[in-house]
């Protein structure tokens, strides 16, 4: 799938515990969600989706976004404008164990779960302040960046508690962006627990690189 965004808005599947928070992706304001409870929880799942389908949600969207301050990137300049934004990024996150990886127009930052959280914790671990203070710098300066925060578990232990854990994972990251100054109409918050792996559970090796949480950053285009 195509992830640039024609429509220009991430519609994250928010595949989380009953009861849990999420952020609308229309009103920005927090809700709870109760589309994942027991054997349910895997049904909704694909990481960013457009909004082509729905025409009022797209207008209201982009007044959102007119009104703060966020214009749209032409065609020919996407590329350009990721490409400079990569290499900032790139240049401010060395060393720092998180990876940059480019796909088409989409940037994604994966932190593993070695330098953002303890063990069944969703408080950032200290070393993850300065990080964070490096990708919001980025992000203000792009502001035509849309941001997907998706958090991720391994498949140990209770399925309903790690689709919880990686959303309150993934809502701490996006709580250090929004206290950077981020705009919360760019972003948009969900959690995978186990359902998206990159590596196999089979070994603690392959768990570890499960457990992350990933910033897939997009061009916002009309």
């Amino acid at each position: 799938m195509n992830k640039a965004w024609t429509t220009g808005m991430l519609l994250g599947a928010l595949v989380i515990g009953q009861g849990c928070t999420t952020i609308n992706p229309y009103t920005q304001e927090s809700q709870t969600s109760n589309a994942a409870k027991g054997a349910g929880i895997g049904a909704a799942v694909g990481a960013v989706v457009g909004i082509a389908t729905s025409k009022n949600a797209k207008q209201r969207k982009q007044r959102a976004l007119a009104g703060a301050g966020i214009g749209a990137i032409t065609g020919g300049g996407v590329g350009y404008y990721m490409d400079v934004q990569e290499a900032k990024l790139r240049q401010k996150l060395q060393g720092s164990g998180v990876s940059v990886t480019r796909s088409g127009d989409e940037i994604i930052l994966n932190m593993p779960g070695s330098i953002t959280f303890a063990s069944d914790d969703y408080a950032m671990a200290g070393a993850m302040v300065p990080v964070m203070d490096a990708v919001a710098e980025v992000l203000k300066e792009y502001t035509s960046t849309m941001i997907q925060v998706a958090g991720h578990t391994d498949s140990s232990g209770a399925l309903q508690y790690n689709m919880l854990l990686s959303q309150q994972r993934a809502q701490s990251v996006a709580n250090a962006l929004l206290g950077h100054g981020v705009q919360s109409v760019r972003l948009d918050v969900v959690g995978f627990g186990p359902q998206q792996p990159i590596a196999s559970n089979d070994t603690p090796a392959g768990r570890a690189q499960n457990r992350r949480v990933e910033l897939t950053l997009l061009p916002y285009v009309k």
